[in-house]
């Protein structure tokens, strides 16, 4: 275990703070809901769901934060602006934390930045995210909404090495001509989480994860990521789940998937993360009992370097 010798920012969205030095605040955890396939969603375009189930999912969670102390984000997905205005509203309406305005499209992110603004629940919307693609016109609308909160994503598409991910931030690296950190500062973005951006193994995840210990020594800013995402795309996994299903285990491969996936969540948080976007908000009830426990190691050592835990971390509500 170790401490970081910079100052590390912490930064404190819809009512949970995120950030700071290993040991000292829980991992910040953020469930997707209303993604792909999600079975309550009934009309994906026009952003019809079943709302019962909906609240059912974000109160687990909400119950797991309550049990645990590690801080709960709703990463709100869709893939029209429609769609992502109806989910965010909802969500808006029960959840009075953090949640992710989350899509593929920029045009419905910018129509979530502009209805949160107009709505008011602006303050406890973190955008996702603010990146090289990013155009003209999606940035002019997050500077002229009320957004104080982003994912930055360090990803150079022409450098994947950790250097490439700092440059990104700082200075654009080999793709944007400015740093995703300066585009964030002029619009108007107070609190930045830094998404490492790991991709599949044998393409950079590794150094994604040593970008996390960069980020934070050379920049103190809160570090996290979706790796989740690696087992997802790990072929030999799918290869092998596809044998244990065909050979009547389909539990074990469910089970072996699980595994993995919240596996994967940990190894961010070993490596001084400060937030995870654990994947399917379904998985609460799986990610928060891991991530506690791993964040109470960590704290435990912490304390031998003078850092202690605040009084909501889960080695003070777990023990």
């Amino acid at each position: 275990m170790f401490k970081f010798e910079k100052e590390q920012m912490v930064v404190e969205i819809g009512g949970r703070k995120i950030g700071g030095q290993p040991g000292e605040h829980p991992t910040a955890l953020a469930g997707t809901i209303f993604y792909a396939r999600h079975k309550i969603v009934e009309d994906p375009k026009k952003g019809i769901f079943d709302k019962a189930a909906a609240e059912d999912l974000i109160n687990k969670q909400a119950e797991m934060e309550d049990i645990t102390g590690n801080p709960a984000l709703v990463q709100v997905f869709g893939g029209t602006p429609e769609a992502l205005v109806n989910y965010i509203d909802f969500v808006a309406e029960i959840w009075d934390g953090p949640m992710l305005l989350d899509s593929t499209a920029k045009e419905a992110r910018m129509a979530a930045a502009k209805r949160a603004t107009e709505a008011g629940y602006a303050d406890q919307c973190i955008y996702n995210s603010i990146n090289v693609s990013i155009d003209d016109e999606e940035f002019q609308n997050l500077v002229e909404s009320d957004l104080e909160a982003s994912i930055i994503l360090c990803f150079d598409p022409m450098d994947s090495t950790v250097e490439g991910k700092i440059n990104v931030l700082l200075n654009g690296g080999k793709t944007a001509d400015k740093g995703m950190l300066e585009l964030a500062e002029k619009a108007g973005i107070k609190y930045p989480l830094i998404d490492v951006a790991v991709t599949p193994l044998g393409s950079g995840a590794g150094n994604a994860v040593r970008a996390s210990f960069a980020v934070k020594a050379k920049l103190g800013m809160p570090v996290g990521s979706g790796i989740h995402n690696i087992p997802s795309a790990w072929d030999w996994l799918r290869t092998f789940r596809k044998q244990l299903r065909e050979s009547g285990k389909a539990q074990l491969a469910k089970d072996v998937h699980h595994v993995c996936d919240i596996g994967a969540n940990l190894i961010q948080v070993m490596a001084a993360g400060d937030f995870v976007l654990y994947g399917p908000i379904d998985n609460a009830q799986l990610a928060f009992p891991a991530v506690a426990m791993t964040d109470m190691v960590i704290a435990e050592a912490a304390k031998d370097m003078g850092i202690s835990p605040v009084d909501s971390h889960p080695l003070n509500k777990l023990l």
